[in-house]
């Protein structure tokens, strides 16, 4: 990796952590930024890699936070590596319009799945409405975002 590459990674996770710190109550959940610049840095990085940023974004987002589920954020973070990979994966297959879907559903709804079982179902059914919503404001700030980024970097919205 390129000493640029590695600045632009380093850049998108303190984005993130920036995104992190917005933290608006919503119910037992709260909604958060953290993974808005993870989605855009698909532009720049390859899957794995805008996975990380997500995974370190999410991370730093909960340290903000206090921590309050504990070690069950590392499972979050790889659950946002994951998800955001799958994002990263369909963005560069061309499936513009179903990379949104699949990230509001995996990490809205799938990736609380796992809480289910760990914590409880009541844990589960509460925190899933304000996990849609978060992200759906985080893909929907990334949306908006991604043709200005295109813009300044000189590409297309499938170029990457």
């Amino acid at each position: 990796m390129t000493t640029q590459k590695l600045a632009l990674a380093a850049l998108f996770i303190s984005l993130s952590a920036i995104g992190g710190m917005i933290k608006i109550p919503l119910g037992i959940a709260s909604i958060a930024l953290d993974s808005m610049p993870a989605l855009v840095a698909v532009l720049f990085f390859s899957a794995p890699l805008a996975g990380t940023i997500a995974a370190f974004g999410h991370l730093i987002s909960a340290l903000f936070g206090g921590m309050p589920l504990g070690p069950f954020h590392l499972i979050i973070a790889f659950e946002m590596w994951a998800v955001v990979w799958l994002f990263a994966i369909l963005h560069r297959a061309g499936k513009r319009w179903l990379k949104w879907p699949a990230f509001i559903v995996g990490n809205g709804m799938v990736a609380a799945v796992p809480f289910y079982f760990l914590l409880s179902p009541a844990f589960f059914y509460a925190s899933v409405p304000g996990l849609v919503i978060a992200a759906s404001i985080n893909a929907g700030v990334a949306a908006l975002l991604m043709p200005y980024v295109l813009r300044v970097r000189g590409g297309s919205l499938h170029a990457s």
